[in-house]
């Protein structure tokens, strides 16, 4: 029975570096591997893209959500949710156990910004019950987020047992660090940073990071380990920190 699971957050920024610069799919793959996480919350994960296929020579033919699983996680999620001419992105999930059921769940509180929530069932061996996993991008304006985490929260409500146990993990934009409230107070998670070391990551900008925009709260868990993945190097990975904690079940 696995009694302990090790995650990861991370905002891939659609596999290319700011300003499309440079991409940088493979080496955000090598990081992933590197964090030897069971299950990878991932956000903006463009799985077509017609131009920059046709610009970066590398570029997977599988969509990038399957290049990032690749032979490490047996199982993955994708949900699209920003379509437009050239492609589209989404949220995306990794797991190496099996993902019984995925719904994606449209949350865009505005028309110039689509957004959607990932919710996953994991069976993992020994468990009573299915792993509930939801990967999610918020919106850039309070207004928007606050509308987005009571979708969020009615969905929880509605599909999660309240005994399951539950993660919830991505980007949040939470400049202002309200948009948890309602995860904590109402619907009895923790965040993980906060649990542990009293204040939730910076994660942004990668490099060297300053805003508190990326978390995991879960319920049902204990932390053992948390830990932010930033530094110089991320210049040629990501705008976003990753993020990756070790859970053990109550």
């Amino acid at each position: 029975m696995h009694t302990t699971l090790r995650i990861a957050t991370f905002n891939i920024h659609k596999g290319v570096t700011s300003f499309n610069a440079r991409f940088a799919l493979h080496d955000q793959r090598d990081l992933i591997r590197q964090l030897h996480a069971d299950i990878v919350f991932l956000q903006e994960v463009r799985d077509v893209h017609i131009k920059h296929s046709r610009r970066f020579h590398a570029w997977p033919l599988e969509g990038q959500a399957e290049f990032l699983a690749d032979s490490v996680w047996s199982d993955y999620a994708y949900g699209k949710n920003s379509v437009y001419p050239a492609g589209h992105h989404g949220n995306a999930m990794l797991s190496k156990f099996p993902i019984i059921k995925a719904v994606n769940e449209d949350i865009s509180a505005h028309a110039s910004e689509q957004r959607g929530m990932l919710h996953c069932e994991i069976e993992i061996p020994g468990w009573q019950a299915p792993l509930h996993c939801i990967c999610v991008h918020l919106g850039l304006f309070a207004r928007w987020r606050r509308k987005q985490i009571e979708a969020l929260r009615e969905r929880i409500k509605a599909e999660v047992p309240q005994d399951a146990p539950l993660i919830i993990a991505g980007d949040f934009n939470d400049w202002g660090m309200s948009a948890g409230k309602t995860l904590t107070a109402d619907l009895h998670l923790h965040e993980v940073f906060e649990h542990h070391l009293g204040k939730s990551a910076r994660s942004f900008p990668s490099v060297l990071p300053f805003f508190r925009l990326d978390r995991i709260y879960v319920r049902g868990f204990q932390v053992q380990h948390v830990q932010v993945h930033a530094g110089p190097q991320f210049a040629k990975v990501s705008d976003h920190a990753a993020l990756s904690a070790t859970l053990s079940r109550r």
